[in-house]
Formats: structure tokens, sequence, C-alpha cells
């Protein structure tokens, strides 16, 4: 029997940003747009004092609106930047992350490869597993498998999980496969249709479960 959920929420992906003050105004327009939880923001390498500032200019417009920053890995600039938490690909990364982000911040685990790395994930303390998003090669698993992978873990599992969306035509699936959060990637800001018209799109999506 599935259990009971709130309802599915949206976790926006920002591309890879250097400086991210040409962003800023666009991403504060696309929150101003629907409701999202969280946004992951996936910083281009740099020094870590540049790193930091960035962080922190991003989780200026994302937390005023109550919205939690979580970064792509980099787990030990959370308290700096002042995020609320971390994304880690993979259990090895999770794991070593897990003592510096608990209690009080936010650890997410990706990258999971298997059924078994997900169950690992769960029971190590993860706030959340996110299923079929890209790998470094900009590789996913057939959508189809990421779906099944949604449902077994809802049905199964109580501790949250991301179903990734590769276009706006795969929310509505994930979140009738019990997404607790469906994950917008990168393509939301280069999408002819622009992000507040994807964004009411999925919203649509949401509302209609």
């Amino acid at each position: 029997m599935t259990r009971d959920r709130p309802a599915t929420r949206l976790y926006l992906f920002t591309p890879e940003l250097g400086d991210p003050s040409a962003f800023l105004k666009q991403l504060d327009a696309a929150l101003a747009s629907a409701d999202v939880a969280a946004v992951l923001l996936r910083l281009a390498d740099a020094d870590e004092r540049s790193l930091v500032n960035r962080a922190k200019a991003v989780a200026g417009v994302v937390q005023r609106r109550d919205v939690a920053l979580i970064l792509d890995g980099r787990p030990e600039l959370v308290g700096r930047a002042g995020a609320d938490g971390a994304h880690l690909t993979g259990i090895e990364a999770l794991a070593a992350a897990l003592p510096g982000l608990k209690p009080d911040r936010i650890a997410g685990a990706g990258g999971l490869r298997s059924r078994h790395d997900a169950m690992l994930a769960g029971e190590s303390g993860a706030d959340y597993v996110m299923f079929g998003e890209l790998d470094r090669g900009g590789r996913r698993p057939p959508f189809p498998a990421v779906e099944e992978r949604v449902k077994w873990w809802a049905d199964l599992v109580e501790v949250p999980c991301v179903g990734y969306a590769g276009n706006i035509d795969e929310v509505t699936a994930l979140v009738q496969a019990g997404a607790d959060f469906v994950a917008l990637g990168d393509w939301l800001w280069t999408d002819p249709q622009g992000p507040s018209a994807l964004l009411a799109q999925a919203a649509a999506a949401l509302a209609a479960r």
C-alpha cells in the first residue's frame, strides 16, 4: 500500500554557475512563480573564497522565499556559505559528508546505481534520495527505469525521494509514481518556453496528482 505523502513539490537545479550575478534576477522570478521546496546550486570550480561568496549571493535570493539552498557536493562549504545542506553523489561521498552535516543540515543522496545503494543511503541517514539525474557524463537511466525506482521507493520507504525530470513531459509520470519532489534540471533555464511557463506546467501537473 502506498504511504500517505504530503503534496509533491519542486526542486530546481541551477546551471553550473561562475559569477551568479546575471542569473539571480531570473532565479528570483522563477521562485516567485511557483511553489519550490529547494534549489540545487551547481558551482563551477573556483577558489574557496569565491565559491563561498557566490553561494552566499544565491542564498540571499533563495532563502528569503523560504526555499532551501542545497550545494551540489562541497559539503565542507555548507556552513560558511549559509546553505541548508549538500547533495552528495554516491554512497562514499554521502558517508564522508554525514558527520559534518547532520543533524543541523540536509544531506541528500544521488548517483545511486542500485536498489541496494538507495537502501544504504536511507539507512545511513540521508534526508532524501534522488533517482534519474544525469551523471557526470550527461547520461541517465531510461525513464521507465526511473519511474519504476521511484514507485518502488515510495511504496516501501519513509525517506523522501526526488524524481529527476529530464523534460516537462516527465513531471506527471513522476508525480503519479509517488515522488515527494520532482527535480527540474538546468534545461529549465534554456528551454524556449521560458522558466515561468514551464514552472506553470509543472505546478499544474503537481496539483492534478
